[in-house]
């Protein structure tokens, strides 16, 4: 999930939906879309949300459409098992 819609690389509007936030107030999801590189290199099914302060990524997510997530105290490595 991410505010910011300028990272999409496709972006499909979309009615309905809200996300709960630690604080207890809502965001709503205006969207559905990737996110990536390029087309080939990209996270599927990314909701834009409005009020999100941060970018959040589920890593469980990312591990069961098989690929390796590896974290370093300055960044986060994803790669794709199949490619």
């Amino acid at each position: 999930m991410t505010d910011d819609k300028s990272n999409f690389l496709s972006l499909i509007a979309t009615k309905g939906g809200s996300v709960v936030f630690g604080n207890g107030k809502f965001g709503t999801i205006v969207g559905i879309g990737k996110i990536g590189e390029s087309f080939s290199h990209s996270i599927d099914s990314v909701y834009p949300v409005d009020g999100l302060k941060h970018n959040l990524l589920s890593v469980s997510q990312l591990c069961d459409k098989d690929n390796l997530v590896v974290f370093s105290p300055t960044r986060c490595l994803v790669v794709n098992m199949n490619t």
